[in-house]
């Protein structure tokens, strides 16, 4: 028996995390997974209820857990409370109490939505990368001041470090990461202004001496920004830090047309988390519009990396793949003029358990 905590959270991550289970329960019935659920809250939602958004009790589970699937926090309604109380802090909570060292961005254009990116076909068509994003050190978990008085001035800081033992643990599993890929790694830096990057830098090469099968080159973050938009078939795998990953994934992530397929997976030494790439759209939640694919893709991830189950994730990814070629759209994704079915969040569930 595999145990998977759902979080569902705030927004619209009711609707895409039961998305999920479903299709989940799908792959079950046909690949005999033997998978159960447990579902706590987090976010907006714990602070309305406990009055903190990660209660102990979501952690613990967690912690207990085969593994976690995500929804999505945060919301107006909360825009007032204090700042260590605001929902988002849940999931730097669970980053920082599961040790979620990883995050893992895949960006696969499907060739039925190729129109769909902003970018002119012939660059998008077969884009099939990874980026592996440093996710409990550097900018966002160090050492922060948000007001002091200097030379009659005030202002704010952050503190940006990392140590070897952090870059050569995310190195290895990126090296590992191309290694049954395509065999090739791009580490992302500013070795040229920070010296946090000249770490990084000389740490990943000395990692690379172990992997003489994998080809790694270096890009300063804003070449790689530019890389991204005018070649990105270039890439196979993309390693970085905790701030370039967050906004280079999110780059990466609106080449396939839509953040409202995209997955991701953040990997811990225990267990790990898998929840889509966007937010929780509290404008549309409880419409039944939201798109539930990226939450059913990282539902995928989760049965690849945390179960081993790698044709019951095969399978999810071509049902995905099916639904979409023959036509089935939903609103964030729906053109007209096209011959294209607009479905909602249950229907478009609906269609890709049909072809499970």
């Amino acid at each position: 028996m595999s145990k998977i905590v759902v979080i569902p959270g705030d927004g619209i991550g009711k609707e895409i995390t039961e998305s999920a289970v479903e299709v989940l329960k799908k792959a079950d019935a046909k690949f005999n997974l033997n998978l159960e659920y447990e579902f706590k809250d987090a976010g907006g939602t714990a602070y309305d209820k406990f009055g903190m958004p990660l209660p102990e009790e979501t952690l613990n589970a967690c912690k207990n857990a085969d593994a976690v699937l995500f929804g999505a926090v945060g919301g107006n309604k909360w825009d007032n409370v204090k700042a260590e109380l605001r929902p988002e802090k849940a999931i730097l909570g669970l980053r920082k109490g599961l040790n979620l060292y990883a995050n893992l961005r895949p960006v696969k254009v499907i060739d039925s939505l190729v129109d769909n990116s902003p970018l002119k076909p012939q660059l998008v068509k077969g884009v099939d990368l990874v980026i592996v994003r440093e996710l409990v050190g550097g900018i966002y978990f160090g050492d922060r001041c948000e007001s002091e008085i200097k030379n009659n001035s005030e202002r704010a800081w952050d503190l940006e470090n990392y140590s070897v033992p952090e870059v050569e643990r995310i190195t290895k599993l990126a090296f590992e990461t191309a290694k049954i890929r395509r065999g090739k790694l791009t580490s992302v830096d500013k070795a040229n202004v920070l010296a946090t990057s000249r770490l990084w830098r000389r740490t990943v090469n000395k990692i690379a001496e172990n992997f003489s099968d994998v080809e790694l080159n270096h890009l300063y973050v804003d070449n790689c920004a530019m890389q991204l938009c005018v070649n990105p078939k270039q890439f196979d795998v993309i390693v970085t830090g905790n701030l370039f990953g967050d906004i280079l994934s999110d780059e990466a992530a609106v080449i396939g047309g839509s953040i409202g397929l995209m997955p991701s997976a953040s990997i811990g030494e225990l267990t790990s988390l898998y929840e889509p790439i966007h937010g929780s759209a509290p404008d549309i939640a409880g419409k039944g519009i939201a798109n539930p694919m990226g939450t059913i893709l990282s539902a995928a991830m989760l049965l690849r990396y945390s179960l081993h189950a790698e044709k019951a994730a095969q399978s999810i990814e071509s049902a995905v793949e099916k639904t979409l070629a023959d036509g089935f759209r939903t609103a964030d994704i729906y053109s007209d003029g096209f011959n294209f079915k607009k479905i909602g969040t249950v229907e478009a569930t609906q269609e890709i358990c049909k072809r499970i």
